[in-house]
């Protein structure tokens, strides 16, 4: 008989093409994971995958059946969790995936007051960028994710928490020397420092800004926001920063942040999950905390206004 553990160790393998990845993901040995896969294949009669020394291919008939195989470990996920309703809301365990650039600013209140209102919610975090967290969404690894919106996949319902207007960072000394000028013409003629490609607030920044320049493109993109923060103290360059991180990353002695003179740029920070989930009361209660903690914190930082 098909058992779940083999589906789940196949869909692995079929997923990372690797049988050290494969194993190490679903906590056996390889030669555990390879005997399961081996019983699948005597169990189906048919060959999942073609072995090549070091190296795994999936079967055209093994990419088939990985597919329906992860449908399959979906919905057993999903009949979990409506059992888990019964619990009560916000209980037993939530895999919450997160982008960087909202996590450590925002995860530490979230947990204070989860601690606080839910304690029978055991959360588990998962930080990676924006494609990442889809992706495990997508599969089922992730029961839902809090990032920047929209999402283009109609297979993933959202719901928006809050506006994160971005600000400018620029060095102190040099603060002065943009009062009277056009922002957006300054911001051109700027080295602008943003993260690394896969972040998607570097798409933002240059969305927002509409920065085409060969300076802006040349830019160092950086792994995080703490670096960019040190550069722009050093008066190696400028970036736009999201209100939520000011508080954590702006030394006011070495940084100066400047507001928009018209309608500042923004971008939505928001809850996502699938459309299958069955746990969508559990989302909006944790989406109505997100939004109190947002509504109480307010404006809990000043800007420099030019």
């Amino acid at each position: 008989m098909v058992t779940l553990r083999q589906l789940r160790y196949f869909e692995t393998l079929a997923r990372t093409k690797h049988f050290g990845l494969a194993a190490d993901q679903c906590a056996v040995t390889q030669p555990a994971l390879s005997m399961q896969i081996k019983e699948l294949e005597r169990e189906l009669g048919v060959e999942l995958l073609e072995r090549r020394g070091g190296s795994v291919a999936v079967t055209q008939v093994g990419q088939e059946i990985a597919a329906r195989a992860e449908a399959i470990l979906n919905q057993v996920r999903e009949l979990s969790d409506f059992a888990h309703q019964h619990h009560g809301v916000l209980t037993g365990p939530l895999r919450l995936g997160i982008i960087p650039s909202i996590a450590p600013y925002l995860l530490p209140d979230i947990l204070t007051e989860i601690a606080r209102q839910y304690p029978a919610l055991d959360l588990q975090i998962r930080e990676t960028q924006t494609n990442a967290l889809l992706e495990e969404l997508m599969r089922g690894d992730l029961d839902a994710a809090l990032l920047a919106l929209p999402i283009q996949q109609p297979q993933i319902e959202t719901i928006a928490l809050f506006e994160d207007r971005f600000l400018v960072a620029v060095q102190s000394q040099a603060v002065q020397k943009w009062a009277t000028c056009d922002l957006h013409e300054r911001i051109g003629q700027e080295r602008l420092l943003l993260l690394e490609e896969g972040h998607c607030l570097r798409d933002q920044a240059l969305q927002f800004c509409r920065i085409a320049n060969m300076q802006a493109r040349k830019a160092l993109g950086a792994a995080s926001l703490t670096t960019i923060m040190q550069m722009v103290a050093a008066g190696h360059g400028i970036t736009l920063l999201p209100e939520l991180c000011a508080k954590s990353e702006v030394d006011r002695q070495r940084v100066a942040l400047i507001e928009f003179p018209d309608e500042a740029p923004t971008r939505t920070v928001g809850l996502a999950w699938r459309r299958t989930s069955t746990r969508k009361n559990d989302f909006l209660a944790l989406s109505g905390l997100i939004k109190s903690l947002k509504s109480e914190d307010g404006r809990s930082h000043e800007s420099a206004k030019l």
